[in-house]
């Protein structure tokens, strides 16, 4: 059989598929002409977050192809209609990632509160003028109240965590969880609601047709003046450029930022903003999560075309 990876894989899965399967790979960076070349008679593409798959692809793989693996938990590069509708299997790697995302996003949540990067900055450039009662003040997760725009599991291992913290949680959700609240101590309340209170908002939702752009020149107007907003889920649940003017001219104060619109591109006028700390996309990027990941990539691929149940399954 064979197993097409349309950029590349860490050795801890690409081994469990080379062991197994006729492997072709990509290689860095992506070259949609290569995939598009090496499709026809698939059995299984190994797909990632960068790497878009729609109905074109799965026809030019034909018959043969069974299944798409993706790389990540966030699936919103994968024509899912398309793949239901071809009869195929698509799935991803949930849950291995939680705890990496997770630490990053409190990590963010610290970095932009205490304005990490930007007094880093200055100091580097040999700025400092020495110790002043009055400056570079910033804020303290103890006693803050920290909005999580979606509970699920990363949502609500950043919550696990802060708790050590001593800070007040919020959350959103689109059904009622009263058990799971009371269990994290935290708050259900309305998007509206939580962003008028939450002085850090962190953002935890998948990129859907109804969550792009959620956070948009409107609902950032409702922020709490001062507040800082974190996004490690999808850079298209933010409009950057009501994002730019709210970090410019208020209510917020920072952002932390790990996912972008137009990923690799980020735009200038974002990057120039000292009240920003921005990193390439590292949520998951620790050894033993992308190796987990990895993993459950091939054995996602191995279960399908072994004719099982794939272990997380989107389609």
């Amino acid at each position: 059989m064979k197993v097409v990876v349309a950029r590349t894989l860490p050795a801890a899965g690409l081994d469990r598929l080379t062991e197994r399967f006729d492997v072709a790979v990509g290689g860095l960076p992506f070259h949609r002409g290569w995939l598009y070349e090496h499709a026809p008679g698939a059995d299984a593409i190994v797909a990632d977050p960068t790497v878009p798959v729609r109905g074109d692809l799965l026809d030019v793989a034909g018959p043969s192809l069974k299944v798409v693996s993706n790389f990540a938990v966030g699936f919103d590069n994968i024509d899912t209609d398309a793949v239901r509708e071809r009869g195929l299997r698509a799935t991803n790697t949930p849950d291995v990632l939680t705890n990496a995302t997770a630490e990053l996003a409190v990590a963010l949540m610290q970095a932009a509160g205490r304005r990490i990067v930007e007094t880093d900055q200055i100091f580097r450039r040999g700025e400092w003028p020495g110790w002043e009662p009055e400056q570079f003040l910033g804020r303290e997760l103890s006693g803050a109240t920290v909005g999580l725009v979606g509970f699920g599991r990363i949502g609500r291992r950043v919550a696990e965590l802060l708790t050590g913290f001593g800070a007040k949680l919020a959350f959103t959700a689109t059904h009622a969880m009263d058990d799971v609240a009371a269990a994290h101590g935290a708050q259900q309340l309305e998007l509206d609601e939580l962003l008028a209170v939450s002085d850090y908002v962190s953002l935890h939702v998948n990129l859907t047709p109804a969550t792009r752009h959620m956070m948009n020149a409107a609902t950032l107007a409702q922020c709490k003046p001062g507040s800082i907003l974190v996004n490690t889920c999808r850079g298209g649940v933010v409009d950057t450029a009501a994002l730019v003017e709210a970090l410019r001219s208020g209510p917020l104060a920072a952002a932390g930022l790990d996912v972008y619109e137009d990923e690799p591109a980020v735009p200038a006028d974002l990057v120039a903003l000292p009240n920003t700390v921005l990193v390439p996309h590292i949520g998951s990027a620790t050894r033993a999560t992308r190796d987990a990941m990895a993993t459950l990539c091939a054995d996602n691929v191995i279960a399908v075309l072994r004719g099982e149940e794939p272990p997380t399954p989107i389609v």
